[in-house]
């Protein structure tokens, strides 16, 4: 069967673009490739929840444009299929005087974004919102929700389904081979399937199938784990929203904080250490050539450099609870050791560039007969629906 578009990856990024596809277009012959037994296996799997209001990014770029509207798109899906979330807001919190500047500076980036229902707020009342959270000055975003980004996907498959489109989970892509006048042929484990276009969706493996084509590329996805704790559930109410800390604008990630979740938990972390494999979601995780392809980037190098004072704290608070838990005792002075109870962990796949650049936006690499998602991070979930219409809209010209 030749396919007009085969679409690799089940992640919630894939599953939107399929699902965006033949709701623009029902009369598509959709497939989509994934190589787990079942969709939503990692990067969606292992998803906190957050429904993102789009206050940390940059007004206009990729990230924040489609934050935004994802935003109001994944609400519209929740309420179509009677997916359950929870709009409960978020504080922003500066705990020392020198990070003060870095929150006006964030809160006038939310404004440039169009949130205008955020609010500067003091530490009485803050108290008010959150009694148990030490801070000086807050930014309340009442925008921010919760969510099961599980949940989310299985309903995008089962949609897809129903719409006509092929889901084929088992299916690992080992080769794609573009042909002159037909599309191209992707090789998997378990067959050879022929498309007029190819779209990769596959996260973690975005740039090593993009390889396949593209030999020369210049990013290489670099594995962070992200380790998290639970609050025991006789000490949940310490937290009654989500709690944030002010972010490094030097460094990738937001450090540690606690998320409510959808279920009633309260998780709290995550730390950032490099994997020693792609989807090693534990300390003793190790691919060989995974690590030895990472070390090896010179990107990932000069990373290490710049960072390395950074990443050695990471790794001591991975390793000491007793760090981990005074990182979080920056905002809950409260919490203790015997509070935390160890959780899951997640990988985040970070884009690094040839010179040492950790990728923040959205990118994607074209032809007439591939389209590539080289980089699509936090807020994807959030937003993936947005990213969803925006690469099927790519998709639909060629198609045509």
């Amino acid at each position: 069967m030749h396919h007009d578009c085969i679409i690799i990856g089940g992640g919630i990024v894939g599953l939107a673009t399929a699902y965006t596809l033949l709701g623009e277009n029902p009369s598509l012959k959709i497939l989509l490739l994934e190589k787990e037994d079942e969709v939503a296996k990692h990067q969606t799997g292992n998803n906190s929840g957050v429904i993102h209001s789009g206050l940390y990014y940059k007004p206009g770029s990729l990230k924040a444009v489609n934050c935004i509207n994802g935003y109001n798109m994944m609400l519209d899906f929740a309420r179509q299929h009677d997916i359950p979330f929870d709009l409960c807001g978020k504080v922003v919190v500066a705990t020392q005087k020198d990070q003060i500047p870095l929150l006006q500076n964030l809160y006038q980036r939310g404004i440039e974004n169009g949130l205008h229902e955020i609010s500067m707020i003091s530490a009485a009342e803050l108290k008010e919102i959150e009694p148990h959270c030490a801070g000086l000055e807050a930014i309340r975003v009442p925008y921010t929700g919760i969510i099961d980004y599980t949940a989310v996907s299985l309903k995008l498959a089962e949609q897809i389904r129903v719409l006509g489109g092929i889901i084929q989970t088992g299916a690992k892509v080992t080769d794609i081979q573009l042909t002159d006048s037909d599309g191209a042929v992707v090789e998997t484990s378990i067959g050879t399937f022929n498309g007029k276009l190819v779209i990769n969706c596959a996260g973690l493996y975005s740039d090593k199938i993009a390889a396949m084509t593209h030999p020369d590329i210049d990013v290489r996805i670099i594995p962070f784990r992200g380790e998290y704790f639970m609050l025991r559930e006789e000490r949940r109410s310490l937290v009654n929203t989500l709690i944030y800390p002010v972010p490094d604008p030097n460094f990738p990630f937001l450090g540690v904080h606690f998320t409510k979740m959808i279920d009633g938990g309260v998780e709290a972390g995550p730390n950032a250490v490099f994997a020693f494999k792609r989807e090693g979601y534990t300390r003793t995780s190790f691919n060989a050539s995974e690590f030895w392809e990472s070390l090896t980037w010179p990107g990932f190098r000069k990373v290490a450099l710049k960072y390395w004072k950074t990443g050695l704290g990471e790794y001591y608070r991975s390793f000491s609870k007793a760090a981990f838990t005074k990182a979080l005792q920056e905002l809950i002075p409260e919490v203790r050791q015997e509070d935390l109870i160890p959780a899951g962990a997640g990988v985040r796949a970070q884009a690094c560039d040839r010179l040492g650049g950790l990728i923040d936006d959205f990118v994607f690499l074209e032809t007439e007969t591939i389209i590539h998602v080289l980089n699509a991070p936090s807020p994807a979930a959030t937003s993936s629906l947005s990213i969803g219409k925006t690469i099927a809209d790519m998709a639909l010209k060629r198609l045509k």
